[in-house]
Order: structure tokens, then C-alpha cells, then sequence
């Protein structure tokens, strides 16, 4: 079994030091998705909320979210970003919008913890603003599909 990274030899939690490690290019990318009622999937796709257009605020605030998730994740390491993108796409046959994030920098750590907390703080806030027409919303699939650069390479999920 491999030695936990986060832990030291006494069990205590610490901060990985990642200053002897080379600053590459690396990015992730992760997805979610939230379910819904067809009326409440149109009216969000429609812009036609009483509380104004849910995917541009959660878009803004799955950005605002990786940018914070140092403050969010103990013993993460702040980041300085040089983009974050959030997307969605509306999925009326199965009931959902899928909520897509790619965070990407140059630097000494990855940044599959900003895409990860990207789309799930994206996914509450449009959980958040649709909750009151919709009490059976959920939201599932949280993962990472993908990363690049660093030490251990590149990886991604295989199409599933």
C-alpha cells in the first residue's frame, strides 16, 4: 500500500510540499449532472425563471468556487489559476443538464480539486434556484473526466 501524501509519519495531517516539483501545464476536467421535471429543464433553458437566467449565475458561481477551493478543501493549495471555464448542456431526454468544468495553470500541483468543486458548487446553484419549482431535483455523477500534465501524465476517462 502506497504512504498517504497528506499525513506524516507521526499521523498527522499536513500540507504536501510541492516545491521541489517542476511547474507544468495542467488541467482537469470534471462533470455533474442535475436532474429535474421537464417544465423546470424548459424553463431554465427557456431563461424564463422568475429569478433570472440560473445558468449564468451558476456558471459565475461554479468560477467563483474554484478559485475559493482552497478555503473550502484542508491542506489544498492555492492556486493562481490562468482559466476556468463552465459550460452546460441541456439533456431533455434523460431529465438533466449536464454541468461541465475545465480548470487549467502552470504550476507545481493539479487542479482536479478546482474542477471537481467548480461544477458541484455550479450544480447546487442551479439546484438552489429551482428548488421552489421543483422539490424532486437531484443532482449525481460528480467525477473527473479528465487531467493533464505533471508527473504522472495524462488521463482521462475512457468514453462510457
Amino acid at each position: 500500500m502506497s504512504k498517504f501524501t497528506h499525513i506524516d509519519d507521526h499521523g498527522n495531517a499536513i500540507m504536501v510540499d510541492v516545491s521541489e516539483k517542476n511547474q507544468t501545464t495542467r488541467t482537469s476536467q470534471a462533470e455533474g449532472f442535475v436532474y429535474m421535471n421537464d417544465k423546470t429543464l424548459a424553463m431554465v433553458v427557456e431563461g424564463s425563471h422568475k429569478k433570472g437566467d440560473v445558468l449564468a449565475v451558476a456558471r459565475i458561481a461554479g468560477i467563483q468556487a474554484a478559485k475559493k477551493t482552497s478555503d473550502l478543501i484542508p491542506l489544498c493549495h492555492p492556486l493562481m489559476l490562468s482559466s476556468v471555464k463552465v459550460d452546460f448542456d441541456a439533456q431533455p431526454e434523460q431529465g438533466r443538464i449536464r454541468v461541465l468544468s475545465m480548470c487549467k495553470l502552470t504550476g507545481q500541483t493539479g487542479v482536479e480539486m478546482e474542477a471537481l468543486t467548480a461544477v458541484s458548487v455550479a450544480c447546487l446553484t442551479v439546484y438552489d434556484m429551482c428548488k421552489a419549482v421543483d422539490k424532486m431535483m437531484r443532482i449525481e455523477g460528480v467525477r473527473v473526466l479528465s487531467k493533464s500534465g505533471g508527473k504522472s501524465g495524462d488521463w482521462s476517462v475512457v468514453n462510457d
